[in-house]
């Protein structure tokens, strides 16, 4: 694949089809390479067990110039308020890229003593500030934790969320008065840190959300990317700015100056491959769901060792 092979018959004999997905992007920057046309700036994102085909994928951008990162990134870290992890590859061909600094605590109860030695970063954001219901009030996760499909993960409105998942749907809420009214659409696309009025349409509206990285998450992976700076508010301004009011005018007002601009860089879509129609973001929680999880093992193990074969 690297060297220009045609790998059809090595993917066709692999376990699981959807393996080809997740190479497929680097044959977009392979033949943009050969072209003499090459991207710029590369960002992968994906489920944490992806880590190492990015690795694999970071040495062979790095035999073609491109200097790179790869890591691990906790959402709620930058602003999102649910725990969220994701794997991260970065590729710059003109700067080392560096993964983008925390702005944020992690979500980590037995820290805390480690989580007031950074008093630089803000709280965490929680559900209850997050949602327009009454406090207190308590989301129970539509997957099991601990490898229990029936016990079901608890977050209190003063805490994140846990990771939305395409079954966002099926979470449900506790008052001390009993059940609420599941999540709404809107409320869903704010966990992920969309605007509320966000017009989401067509089919399984559920796992369109469930499968997006968070806006604001991608907001600083790309800034990073492109060695931009973000000003402090401007997050802030654009998740709490009403979906119908964000025209030009509106974006250019949110920015300080004109070197904190982001560019938005075309290809950067929702999550694809493995983790769609599949629930195998296991976030900060297990998930129950041994099939989905095997069968991400599966892919990532297909890819690297597709990959190694051919470096």
């Amino acid at each position: 694949m690297v060297d220009g092979d045609d790998v059809t018959t090595e993917l066709a004999a692999l376990d699981d089809e959807r393996t080809g997905l997740v190479l497929q992007p680097l044959r977009w920057a392979l033949e943009a390479h050969r072209a003499g046309n090459p991207y710029q700036v590369i960002v992968f994102e994906q489920v944490p067990a992806v880590l190492p085909v990015w690795e694999a994928m970071a040495r062979v951008l790095e035999s073609l110039g491109y200097k790179t990162v790869t890591g691990i990134l906790h959402a709620e870290e930058y602003g999102v308020p649910q725990t969220r992890r994701r794997a991260i590859l970065i590729a710059n061909r003109y700067r080392t890229p560096v993964l983008p600094a925390p702005t944020h605590h992690r979500f980590r109860r037995e820290e805390v003593k480690a989580s007031r030695n950074r008093p630089a970063l803000l709280p965490y954001r929680n559900i209850g500030e997050t949602l327009d219901r009454a406090e207190p009030f308590v989301m129970v996760s539509n997957y099991g934790t601990g490898g229990d499909p029936k016990a079901r993960g608890r977050r209190t409105s003063k805490d994140p969320a846990f990771t939305v998942t395409g079954k966002v749907s099926r979470n449900r809420v506790f008052s001390d008065e009993g059940e609420l009214d599941r999540l709404n659409v809107s409320e869903a696309g704010r966990l992920q840190t969309f605007p509320a009025d966000y017009p989401w349409s067509g089919k399984d509206i559920s796992q369109q959300i469930g499968n997006a990285i968070p806006p604001r998450l991608a907001a600083h992976v790309l800034a990073a990317a492109l060695g931009r700076d973000l000003p402090a508010d401007f997050l802030d301004t654009m998740t709490r700015t009403p979906w119908t009011a964000m025209d030009d005018e509106a974006i250019l007002a949110a920015q300080d100056t004109e070197d904190a601009h982001v560019s938005a860089v075309p290809g950067i879509a929702p999550d694809s491959g493995p983790d769609s129609d599949l629930d195998l973001d296991t976030g900060s929680e297990p998930s129950s769901d041994t099939e989905s999880r095997r069968s991400s093992t599966d892919i990532t193990a297909g890819a690297v060792g597709l990959l190694s074969s051919r470096l």
